[in-house]
């Protein structure tokens, strides 16, 4: 694999320096799309856990989920 990365690099430092610019940021948005993932997990995750701890407070109300769903629908209407 070693010998791939070298051969990747030799051909990218043969681009211009813009080709490089651009492949760099690629490079960089791929790395980070695992990242915001793994925080959207996380955000949900905390999300879920506040609304359960608001629900056994009492501070929220239970509704059926196909109530929840016909009442999104018309919001999108």
């Amino acid at each position: 694999m070693t010998s791939d990365i070298n051969e990747i690099g030799k051909k990218a430092l043969g681009l211009s320096s813009r080709d490089r610019a651009l492949l760099i940021r690629q490079l960089l948005e791929s790395l980070e799309e695992g990242e915001e993932e793994d925080k959207a997990e996380e955000l949900w995750i905390e999300e879920t856990k506040l609304r359960y701890d608001l629900y056994k407070q009492g501070k929220t109300s239970e509704r059926p989920a196909n109530q929840v769903l016909k009442n999104a629908k018309s919001k999108l209407k």
